[in-house]
């Protein structure tokens, strides 16, 4: 797998049921939308579709809506990889919601994913989070039918996939799904 030049999805398009409907992209994390903290993330990213509502960024990247509108993150990744122009060996997938993942992050997912179909970050817990690089032909080939796409478990399309776990680094791991995660993230004590 060549990992010269990759690709990269970010899902912000979810509900923010937890967040009183909030959209997490705007939300700040140390004076920074979690939108410009994952666009920063993926800014060795030869292209970039962010999967959510259009706003304004500081570098180019392709906006798209899932349709149906909130199917879910793997209705999500895969708009997202419809959505790429170019053609690429490798696709980074991160959830808008991670901002303790960086470009350094990133890299270690793209060092471990070659030779293996992709690379996943780990909690502590050993269980994968959404910060992903993805051979783009295993995604291909293990997407189910467009019926199925809505609502679908990212655990069941990625089954079939040989990813390496790559244990998170401090709190590369911790997402934003409620205002106590926001509350904890900006807290610096221990995990």
């Amino acid at each position: 797998m060549s990992l010269d030049s990759f690709a990269a999805i970010v899902l912000a398009g979810g509900r923010g049921s937890r967040l009183g409907g909030a959209d997490k992209a705007s939300i700040e994390v140390d004076g920074r939308t979690l939108l410009a903290h994952a666009l920063e993330a993926v800014v060795d990213a030869a292209e970039v579709v962010v999967v959510g509502t259009q706003v304004p960024t500081d570098r180019p990247v392709t906006f798209v809506r899932e349709d149906p509108a909130y199917g879910g993150p793997v209705a999500g990744l895969l708009t997202g990889r419809d959505a790429l122009f170019g053609s690429f060996a490798t696709v980074a997938v991160l959830a808008v919601d991670m901002p303790r993942v960086t470009t350094t992050t990133i890299r270690r997912l793209r060092d471990a994913a070659e030779g293996r179909d992709g690379a996943a970050l780990t909690d502590p817990g050993g269980h994968r989070q959404l910060a992903l690089v993805l051979r783009t032909a295993g995604l291909d080939a293990a997407r189910p039918p467009l019926e199925e796409q809505h609502g679908a478990s990212l655990h069941s399309l990625l089954a079939p996939l040989d990813l390496a776990a790559v244990p998170a680094h401090d709190r590369e791991h911790r997402d934003v799904d409620s205002w106590t995660d926001l509350r904890d993230l900006a807290d610096p004590g221990p995990e």
